[in-house]
């Protein structure tokens, strides 16, 4: 498809555009409204929130009345914040940046100070009626999460927060990752969060459901009549979802050291992935009905037992090594890990969900830092046909069928099947067919936060995460790490820069699998 063709309303067969896309909620004008980003002067919001708001600015996705106020400790003023938000990127363009940039301003102030929330307000005010906005707001905590609960109190207490009716102005809150460290405290900071905001005021953000990969898992199942059959335990042998990470912990090892890749990946973006690919169809694609769905998917896995997270776990911790023929530190050796460190940098697990769908089905998830490759697909592993015909005529064995779903890098989908080899002789080889965004629809697909960004602007938070969901997956998760925290199973080393420890393919072969290669 050429750049533009893809510009153009979609049409089917006999050339009558598609009226479904026509009314797509991603179609419908934005509200102008004011977004508050607390922690504006953080890594998150000048390599992922500016340039991401900047994006919908150009593509006319953003209301041209809305504005950001930058909220943080720096004694900055508007200048010294739009200088500091300006994106480092060679294809800005320099006269849509300034139109942007103009409705960048910023107010410093404590999150414990109660007079700041107030001056936070009389701005909201001025600017709302300065720049003929209703009212709405978005308040967008990019800050550490012990901030979360201070802050919702100073917006409680200053009167910041607009009812959830449905006449009048909006207020919507979206919270960053982790929601909590584990189910208690989760349901603790629920708690808070609900004293100031009703559940459709939240919007649970991971930035992994912004991916057009993710979001597609749901249109290659549901909109195509070839795959939908298949996906059952009829037909899929089983599951593998893989995050894999080149990095190590970045500096943040006050952080890694408290969450571990336990907390820090499969409470949240593999287990969303999970439920996304494990759901059953929606009544309606609405926010409510996909949620009730992944929440399902949560709810048919029973919390493992200590006995079933020695057998089912793998934890790792990477040691010194090289990635990309560039000599690392182990994980002992990065700053501010002690060298008793027994953080795991590493996991692989198997999950089975006790449904009438995938009953016999194993989901395998691993994610790690400092692997081979920075790789995020999810694989359907099909069953193996019957070969005994082929057997008869000198073929030994058949290719299991895989449908691997690419995440990150070159988002993409691939589908591999058996086709005979030329030659005289029967020999049959996998061959694969491939689908990548750049090359069919002449550009990449947006970041995710833009996605994620406009959703909440638009109040559709499917793809985002709901109080039930965030609960039962810490019900997962704590029943792990209470395993883990007796020392069982021990901690794996795996040199960096390799596939992780020995331990997570035996995960596999003991079942007769193998991880398939990312």
């Amino acid at each position: 498809m050429t750049p533009d063709a893809a510009a153009t309303p979609a049409r089917g067969a006999t050339g009558v555009e598609n009226p479904l896309r026509e009314g797509s909620i991603t179609l419908r004008a934005a509200d102008p409204c004011t977004i508050v980003v607390f922690g504006a002067s953080g890594d998150l919001t000048h390599r992922k929130l500016i340039p991401a708001l900047y994006a919908l600015a150009r593509e006319k996705s953003l209301h041209p009345k809305s504005a950001v106020i930058g909220f943080a400790r720096r004694p900055w003023d508007d200048e010294a914040f739009r200088r500091a938000a300006r994106p480092d990127s060679a294809d800005l363009d320099p006269h849509e940046w300034n139109r942007f940039a103009a409705s960048l301003f910023y107010r410093s102030g404590t999150f414990e100070n109660a007079a700041d929330y107030a001056t936070l307000g009389r701005s909201l005010t001025a600017l709302e009626r300065e720049r003929g906005t209703p009212g709405n707001r978005i308040f967008y905590f990019a800050t550490p999460p012990d901030a979360y609960p201070t802050i919702l109190e100073g917006l409680r207490t200053a009167g910041l927060v607009h009812d959830a009716g449905p006449e009048g102005p909006w207020t919507r809150v979206i919270i960053e990752k982790p929601f909590g460290h584990d189910l208690a405290s989760a349901r603790n900071l629920n708690a808070q969060v609900h004293a100031s905001f009703d559940e459709r005021q939240v919007y649970r953000i991971d930035h992994y459901l912004g991916k057009e990969t993710v979001q597609n898992i749901l249109v290659l199942r549901l909109g195509n009549g070839i795959f939908e059959p298949l996906w059952n335990n009829r037909y899929v042998d089983h599951v593998q979802i893989s995050v894999a990470e080149s990095v190590g912990i970045e500096g943040r090892a006050n952080y890694f050291e408290r969450a571990g890749v336990l907390r820090d990946m499969l409470q949240n973006h593999m287990l969303q992935l999970l439920t996304l690919t494990a759901m059953e169809p929606p009544s309606r694609f609405e926010a409510d009905a996909v949620r009730d769905e992944k929440a399902k998917v949560l709810r048919a896995l029973a919390p493992l037992s200590r006995d079933e997270v020695i057998a089912r776990t793998v934890r790792g911790q990477y040691g010194p090594g090289a990635v990309a023929g560039v000599s690392v530190p182990g994980y002992c050796e990065e700053p501010g890990v002690g060298s008793g460190s027994q953080t795991e940098s590493y996991l692989a697990a198997k999950f089975e969900i006790d449904n009438w769908r995938w009953a016999g089905v194993p989901f395998y998830v691993r994610s790690g830092k400092r692997l081979a490759k920075r790789a995020t697909e999810i694989v359907i592993v099909f069953r193996h046909p019957p070969y005994a015909l082929f057997r008869s005529a000198g073929c030994e064995s058949l290719e299991a069928n895989v449908l691997r779903l690419r995440i990150q890098p070159d988002e993409g989908i691939s589908l591999s099947f058996g086709s005979k080899a030329p030659g005289p002789s029967l020999h049959i080889d996998p061959v694969r067919m491939d689908f990548n965004y750049l090359t069919s629809f002449g550009a990449d697909p947006p970041e995710a936060y833009q996605r994620l960004l406009l959703d909440c602007n638009l109040g559709d938070s499917t793809l985002f995460a709901r109080r039930d969901e965030v609960e039962l997956a810490w019900e997962q998760v704590d029943a792990i790490a209470a395993a883990w925290q007796d020392g069982v199973p021990g901690l794996s080393k795996y040199p960096a820069g390799s596939w992780g420890p020995t331990e997570a393919e035996r995960l596999l072969t003991r079942d007769g699998r193998r991880w398939y290669r990312l």
